[in-house]
């Protein structure tokens, strides 16, 4: 019963910031870009390019240069997903997607033009 009416409280100080719906996107996207940062580090260290995984795993720390290495896909590729996600907060789907103006080309606007006028093109 104590346990039903801690969660029901939505001033309840724990996991509180999961309600947030920017906090949520921000979230999944980092995890996102998070994920893609791991499969890149690995795809590099699959394909060797310049001999890279020969060169991080014969040193005598590799999980240092791993590390850094995956940290800086994950700056890069998680604020990219976040900072995507943001700026596409903004856009309307339906409105946005259609053509603006009449629609019709300027050669038709002249041929009706003349037929008003009389003359023929």
């Amino acid at each position: 019963m104590q346990d039903d009416m801690r969660d029901s409280n939505p001033s309840s100080p724990r996991f509180s910031f999961w309600r947030t719906p920017l906090f949520r996107l921000l979230a999944i996207n980092l995890a996102m870009g998070s994920a893609l940062a791991v499969f890149l580090v690995g795809g590099l260290l699959w394909l060797d390019p310049g001999g890279l995984r020969h060169l991080i795993f014969t040193d005598r720390s590799p999980g240092i240069a791993l590390g850094l290495l995956l940290f800086g896909f994950i700056v890069t590729l998680g604020s990219t997903a976040m900072g995507s996600a943001i700026m596409a907060m903004g856009r309307r789907e339906k409105e946005d997607d259609g053509p603006r103006g009449p629609g019709r080309m300027v050669r038709q606007e002249i041929g009706q033009a003349l037929r008003r006028n009389g003359s023929r093109a």
